[in-house]
C-alpha cells in the first residue's frame, strides 16, 4: 500500500512540474507568437493595399455578426475574422481589407486578407495561413502573372465561379490544375468577402 501511495505522489509531482513547465513555456512564447501573427497580418494588409499609409479598425466590428451575414448568403464554410479600412496619408478611406477563413480547403483552413476599393475593385488577396498540398493547392498563394491569385487583381467585386475549361467571362476564374478543391475554397472565401463588402457599402448582395 505504501508503495502505491509513494508511486502516486511521484506521478503527481511529475504532472505538476510538467504542467508548470508547459505554462511557463506558453507565457514566454505567447508575446512573440502574437507579435509575429500581427506582423504577418499587417504585411498582408499592405500587400492588398499598397497605396494605403495606415489601416484603421472599424468601430463596432463583430466577427460573429459579420460571419452571420455571409453564411446567411450561403457561404457556410467561411468566417469573416476581421475588417479594417485602408487610409491614405490624409486619413481618407481608400477601401476595406477583409480577412476571411475558409474551412473548405483540401488540407484544412485557409486564411487570407482581401482588399476591395471604395469603387468596388478587388486589389487581390494575400494568404496568411494555408496547409494545402505542395506543388498543387499551395499554388494558391503564388503571385505574379499567370498565377491563380492574379485572376482576382483589378477585377470588379462580383461573385466568381471556378471553371476547369477556361474562363469565358468576367465572373469565372480558372482552377489550379489538379487542385480544384483548393481553387473552390479560395474562390468561395473571396465571394464571402465580396458579400460582406456589399453589406458594408449598402450594395445588393450577389446570389
Amino acid at each position: 500500500m505504501n508503495k502505491l501511495v509513494k508511486d502516486a505522489l511521484i506521478l503527481t509531482c511529475i504532472t505538476v512540474i510538467a504542467g508548470f513547465a508547459l505554462g511557463l513555456v506558453y507565457e514566454i512564447t505567447k508575446a512573440p507568437i502574437a507579435k509575429a501573427e500581427d506582423e504577418a497580418l499587417q504585411k498582408a494588409y499592405q500587400t492588398v493595399f499598397a497605396d494605403a499609409k495606415s489601416f484603421a479598425d472599424i468601430d463596432g466590428f463583430d466577427s460573429a455578426a459579420a460571419t452571420a451575414v455571409v453564411q446567411e448568403a450561403g457561404y457556410k464554410d467561411d468566417t469573416i475574422d476581421n475588417c479594417v479600412q485602408a487610409l491614405d496619408a490624409s486619413g481618407n478611406p481608400l477601401g476595406y481589407v477583409i480577412t476571411v477563413t475558409t474551412s473548405a480547403g483540401y488540407g484544412g483552413n485557409i486564411t487570407f486578407s482581401l482588399g476591395i476599393t471604395n469603387e468596388g475593385v478587388i486589389n487581390g488577396y494575400s494568404i496568411t495561413s494555408i496547409s494545402e498540398t505542395a506543388g498543387l493547392g499551395m499554388k494558391a498563394r503564388d503571385t505574379g502573372d499567370g498565377t491563380f491569385s492574379s485572376q482576382f487583381l483589378n477585377r470588379t467585386a462580383e461573385i466568381f465561379t471556378v471553371t476547369k475549361t477556361g474562363a469565358k467571362n468576367s465572373s469565372e476564374v480558372d482552377a489550379i490544375s489538379a487542385a480544384t478543391i483548393t481553387s473552390k475554397a479560395v474562390t468561395g472565401g473571396v465571394n464571402a468577402g465580396v458579400t460582406y463588402f456589399n453589406s458594408l457599402v449598402g450594395g445588393a448582395q450577389n446570389e
